[in-house]
């Protein structure tokens, strides 16, 4: 039994672990029909039991808190989130840049076989969407977040599946709305992948329009902040303060 905290984020941590490890299992496991069918009965009970037990209102979302570890920036993300069993997850850290410049992301990754492409090796697509995460972590442990605007992955060799990654991420420059961001991915000292991503800064008014323009899968929180935001900046005094 995992050891975590009875705090709803420390039950939701244990629940999204439990969910993890059915994911790795379904995958790969060499599994008799029954026992599938066992499992797959229970699973089917619990999601009623879940969703019986959920409200119509979505869990609030928080904004990302610079202040606060990079692991928590995105506590549901797909890549880095701790409360999602979609993510595997990987684990980030802020430290400071060299010589200087500008704080940057170190991570590792331990990719299971959820997230295999070729025979052994990790999906393209996986290491795409890690370096995603990555460099929009480090442009906010930068100063400068943004929505992503291209993302260029080069693949140098294939990534080994189940075996000890580590992550680089840092800001490269800013001009004006543009923040340039870079990305690499190593397996003991080569690196087998590397991305350049063009991020654009979102002000909070054009942020706010997009949460509204998808009213029925924001939370209330979450659109409150970004209004609160637009309205601390003069960006949104024409905006109504309910829905």
């Amino acid at each position: 039994m995992t050891d975590l905290p009875t705090s709803p984020e420390g039950a939701r941590q244990r629940l999204a672990d439990a969910v993890r490890g059915a994911i790795s299992v379904t995958v790969v496991a060499d599994l008799d029909g029954d026992t599938m069918i066992e499992a797959a009965e229970a699973i089917e009970a619990v999601n009623r039991r879940l969703a019986e037990a959920a409200g119509p209102a979505l869990r609030a979302r928080r904004p990302p808190d610079i202040e606060a570890a990079a692991q928590e920036f995105f506590p549901t993300s797909p890549i880095i989130g701790q409360l999602n069993p979609l993510a595997p997850p990987v684990r980030v850290t802020v430290v400071p840049g060299a010589d200087g410049a500008l704080p940057e992301i170190a991570g590792t990754a331990w990719f299971d076989y959820a997230y295999q492409g070729p025979p052994t090796c990790v999906h393209g697509g996986v290491i795409a969407e890690t370096f995603d995460e990555v460099l929009g972590a480090a442009l906010l442990a930068a100063g400068s977040p943004g929505m992503t605007g291209t993302l260029s992955v080069r693949y140098r060799r294939p990534t080994p599946l189940r075996s000890d990654l580590r992550l680089e991420g840092r800001m490269l420059r800013r001009e004006g709305r543009k923040v340039f961001a870079w990305g690499g991915m190593f397996h003991g000292d080569t690196l087998t992948a590397e991305a350049e991503g063009v991020f654009i800064m979102v002000p909070p008014d054009q942020l706010l329009a997009i949460a509204e323009g998808n009213i029925e899968t924001a939370d209330d929180e979450m659109v409150t902040a970004i209004r609160a935001e637009a309205l601390r900046v003069g960006a949104a005094s024409d905006v109504h303060p309910g829905r």
